[in-house]
């Protein structure tokens, strides 16, 4: 009887998801997230000092409109720490999203000559926005160290520095999740590609990177910016460094409940649409 290495079976229903085959392709993800960190920045003259370049010039900015001018609370800290921990959390999950959305578009070329799981793409994206998230936090961490040795009273760490891992593995699962429902749906629907570069800047606005929780006045508008399940993530990711914002374990369980659906929903929908979404690219 013959022997294959390898054998490829249609997918039959949507949820006929071979996570075993993904495990089996590590190394191309390897190869992925490799060549998404050393390409992008291999002839630029700063390299990968360009991570970190973007938040400074991002919180100059901030500090700049909504600090000086427009004058917005800091929960009492310093504004160069305040903006860079909204900055730093934030960007992982804009960077994970915006990567993953345009998943069958960018890659309709390979897609269509090469078999691999399909879900490879979108977790490469993920991983190689991980290193560039590390790097930021440890710049992050040496701007945090500096204001601790100053002795700047305001800031005060506390135990929830621990849960630094959940918040981090939610925002992940999050942009990822709703990059490949996105990805999924802009293979028929075109417009949606347009949506989300602005929708991304509206989600921004309506997350406390900027301001903080605490100068919402309590009520429907306070709930309803609760509700959107970025904001406990950036709240807590303040409160664990900063000991100013907010930390809720049910709205940190809602966080991560919204993320599961998500995700779920996501892998589901990309996974149907990956059977035929050559004929409609």
């Amino acid at each position: 009887m013959t022997q294959y290495d390898l054998i490829i079976r249609p997918k039959r229903h949507a949820f006929d998801i071979n996570f075993k085959e993904i495990w089996q392709y590590r190394d191309l993800l390897y190869m992925f997230v490799k060549r998404d960190v050393i390409t992008v920045y291999k002839q630029t003259v700063l390299g990968p000092i360009w991570f970190i370049v973007q938040p400074i010039l991002t919180t100059f900015i901030y500090i700049v409109v909504f600090g000086k001018i427009a004058q917005i609370s800091t929960d009492g800290q310093p504004m160069a720490l305040f903006y860079l921990s909204g900055i730093v959390i934030w960007n992982y999950f804009a960077e994970s999203f915006n990567q993953t959305s345009d998943t069958f578009t960018q890659n309709a070329a390979i897609f269509g000559k090469v078999y691999f799981p399909r879900l490879i793409m979108p977790l490469s994206k993920v991983t190689s926005g991980l290193i560039k998230f590390f790097i930021q936090l440890v710049f992050f961490l040496a701007v945090y160290a500096y204001f601790l040795i100053k002795g700047e009273a305001s800031v005060q760490p506390n135990w929830t520095i621990a849960l630094l891992p959940v918040y981090i593995t939610i925002m992940a699962l999050m942009g990822m999740g709703a990059g490949i429902l996105f990805t999924s749906m802009t293979t028929k629907y075109r417009d949606l590609k347009f949506l989300i570069t602005f929708g991304v800047q509206l989600l921004m606005y309506s997350t406390p990177v900027i301001y903080p929780m605490s100068e919402i006045p309590e009520g429907k508008m306070k709930t309803i910016l609760m509700l959107n399940p970025l904001s406990p993530i950036v709240e807590g990711f303040k409160y664990a460094f900063l000991g100013a914002g907010n930390f809720s374990w049910g709205y940190l369980g809602y966080s991560a409940a919204f993320t599961t659906v998500l995700l779920v929903i996501g892998i589901v929908v990309f996974h149907k649409t990956e059977r035929n979404f050559i004929d409609t690219v």
